[in-house]
């Protein structure tokens, strides 16, 4: 089953994140990618330079076109912008209840910007959150929605829990941002039950898209008929070999190698 992903989330002129990530990743993984778009960037590996939304009514266009016709098997949706998509979008994955639905909650790019209005949380929290078949924050964006700090390994469980009561199925908390050799991701299912997923951190500047890449490759899992966890744990392998294949582009925080062979 090749699967049929629909990414929701903005352009990245750099392509190594956003929308390009999603094709990249979701091809890479036999899915067959579709998209809506719901801005344009201006963006690079040094950071997010401008910013030009796509009014609401055109996203749920986009999507609608595609799921009437091609029809959909997981959706994935990334940078959303403000409470006009939010809303949109959510009206639209909610006329597929029984569609897998990943929840990647960007927040602030990589390079610090900010690419979801405060004014958007409420949204996002009150609509999407229910909808989600799995939420993957980071840590930052995990404590924007819990209100609190998540700073070390002890505080991923309680918070990943905390964060699941809000209303997603399943919580994947993402660890890269705390300090040590070990990279450790919090996973807790729809039964409340908690599970770690382990790697050794690559020491490297390149990783601009990671976030993304990890949500799409999950949806495409999904998409295929995979069980959750089997889906994590394939997306973590294929981005694990992508981080450590990245081709060292720009002068920032430079992309992945989304064309890594996982087969071998």
């Amino acid at each position: 089953m090749r699967g049929r992903i629909l990414a929701i989330a903005g352009s990245d002129s750099g392509g190594g994140a956003g929308i390009q990530a999603d094709i990249k990743a979701i091809t890479a993984l036999d899915g067959f990618a579709m998209t809506a778009i719901t801005a344009l960037t201006a963006q690079d590996t040094c950071g997010v330079h401008g910013v030009l939304p796509v009014p609401p009514d055109f996203v749920t266009a986009q999507m609608r076109c595609v799921m009437d016709d091609i029809g959909v098997d997981a959706f994935k949706s990334g940078m959303l912008g403000h409470d006009g998509v939010i809303n949109a979008v959510a009206d639209m994955i909610a006329t597929r209840p029984d569609v897998p639905y990943v929840l990647d909650p960007v927040m602030v790019a990589k390079g610090g910007a900010s690419l979801l209005h405060a004014a958007a949380v409420a949204a996002l929290t009150t609509r999407l959150l229910p909808l989600a078949t799995l939420l993957t924050p980071n840590l930052p964006e995990a404590e924007v929605l819990l209100g609190r700090p998540v700073r070390a390994h002890g505080d991923m469980r309680r918070a990943a829990l905390d964060l699941r009561d809000m209303g997603a199925c399943a919580v994947l908390l993402k660890g890269g941002h705390l300090p040590g050799d070990e990279l450790v991701d919090v996973f807790v299912d729809s039964d409340g039950t908690v599970e770690s997923f382990t790697s050794t951190r690559v020491r490297t500047a390149h990783t601009h898209g990671t976030g993304c890449t990890l949500a799409s490759a999950i949806a495409a899992g999904l998409g295929q008929g995979m069980a959750l966890p089997a889906a994590i744990s394939r997306a973590r392998a294929y981005l694990y070999r992508a981080i450590m294949a990245a081709p060292g582009y720009g002068h920032g925080a430079g992309p992945v190698n989304h064309a890594v062979d996982i087969t071998t």
